[in-house]
């Protein structure tokens, strides 16, 4: 049978009514177009047209037109739509009417990066991230100050803990949408949680976190929860990080980052792999960590990286190397720990990719590895004695360094690149415009 029909027949046996033909804007935020089932076929075969003109990062008002082509691959139920209205989603590349692909789609940036690498190296980009998301309860009065609503700690056990049921219902509901769960647990933080999925492709991985992401946000909200992937919703405890366990096989599965007689088993490939990351880290910072209020996650003191350094048994340190287990070579990876889940992740995967892809082809040598050092607790003077360098400490500082970074701008194309930092720009400014409930509370009654 051909595609299509393969698709319908699934499509009548899950008694699926509507399609919802899913896409993200330049900032990670999902849009969607809904159709009948009943136009799926046509959908397939011609696309499906739009306005792009309304979309953050997409076209000028001249030039909106834009054509959905849809992925079947990517066809899941959404598990809590209700059985006389049941969905369904499809991910869609975006293109534009003279059939060329849309340079400022996030989703085909990055698919088109990918078939490059794989075109010209015989590589395949493996990400398995870990997003960490809060629960809470609304307060009777509206107000969407967060509220813990449980009392759990790092790996707790709780019979009658409200979160963990949660929980599980999320798990069996990512499980459902074709998502391949290895665990959920709480986090350290009050009314934090994280689920950890298997690693897959970058796009596959990509397209699981934004499905991860909206399927949290649905099933807590079926339960009176409000689900935030906010950096830092809560002043004084640990923020919500992505940290991506990242690998490159080759076309055949084997693990390029393994090397059987290394100290630590990584290959050279590997080893400037990890130089690349480090080299643009400053850069990449405002694209995996791409809101205000990402940079109050990265501070010292609550276990999320500041210093541009590697280690294999320091957690300050922003590229982890997890421990090798003897004859899981294909295991062998780089934890990188400062992405946050406010990131577009189809954006953060590329940029990702070839700041580790600079250092491969340009040979870049890592600097000797943090072991056993708490760079928390090294002075300026002693951390530039070792040649390690500290993250942006504000969005705006990020932008800078990302502007003039030509790997990191070149990846991202000229229209991602712009639309990104215009909308990144306007967030600094409207931020620096807003009064906060601090300011209120410290200078609005001092004489």
């Amino acid at each position: 049978m051909s595609t299509t029909q393969e698709l319908m027949a699934r499509v009548k046996a899950d008694n699926v009514k509507f399609i919802s033909l899913q896409f993200t804007d330049v900032t990670g935020a999902v849009k969607s177009v809904d159709i009948p089932v009943e136009l799926l076929p046509s959908a397939l075969e011609d696309g499906v047209w739009f306005d792009g003109s309304s979309i953050e990062g997409f076209a000028r008002i001249q030039e909106s037109d834009m054509r959905l082509v849809l992925n079947p691959e990517t066809y899941a139920v959404l598990p809590w739509s209700p059985e006389e209205r049941k969905r369904a989603r499809i991910f869609c590349d975006i293109y534009r009417p003279d059939g060329e692909p849309f340079e400022g789609d996030p989703r085909g940036r990055l698919k088109r990066f990918l078939q490059k690498v794989k075109d010209e190296l015989g590589w395949v980009y493996n990400v398995g991230p870990e997003p960490e998301f809060f629960l809470f309860k609304p307060r009777e009065n509206g107000h969407l100050h967060p509220v813990p609503h449980d009392v759990g700690s790092y790996f707790d056990f709780s019979a009658n803990d409200e979160a963990a049921r949660v929980r599980a219902e999320l798990m069996e509901a990512l499980i459902s949408m074709g998502l391949t769960v290895e665990m959920g647990h709480h986090e350290v933080a009050l009314g934090q949680h994280e689920i950890d999925f298997r690693f897959a492709d970058a796009l596959t991985t990509a397209d699981n976190v934004v499905t991860m992401k909206y399927t949290v946000k649905a099933i807590a909200n079926q339960h009176g929860l409000i689900a935030s992937f906010m950096p830092k919703p809560v002043y004084g405890i640990n923020g919500s990080g992505m940290h991506c366990h990242q690998s490159i096989f080759d076309v055949k599965g084997e693990n390029l980052f393994f090397d059987a007689h290394d100290p630590y088993h990584l290959s050279k490939v590997a080893y400037e792999f990890i130089a690349g990351q480090l080299k643009h880290a400053r850069a990449l910072a405002a694209v995996v960590a791409p809101t205000v209020n990402s940079y109050k996650r990265l501070v010292p003191g609550y276990e999320a990286p500041v210093y541009i350094s590697w280690a294999q048994i320091n957690r300050s340190a922003l590229i982890r190397i997890p421990r090798y287990t003897e004859g899981k070579s294909k295991a062998t990876r780089l934890e990188l720990r400062f992405p946050d889940p406010s990131a577009n992740p189809y954006l953060a995967f590329l940029v990702m990719l070839a700041a580790g892809l600079d250092g491969v082809k340009n040979k870049l040598q890592a600097p000797p590895p943090m072991n056993n050092v708490n760079l928390y607790e090294l002075s300026e003077e002693e951390r530039a004695a070792k040649g390690v360098g500290e993250l942006p400490s504000t969005l705006s500082e990020a932008l800078e360094e990302l502007a003039k970074n030509e790997v990191l701008k070149e990846a991202l194309g000229e229209q991602l690149y712009k639309s990104f930092t215009r909308a990144k720009l306007a967030e600094v400014e409207e931020y620096r415009l807003r009064v906060t409930d601090w300011e209120i509370e410290r200078y609005l009654e001092r004489a």
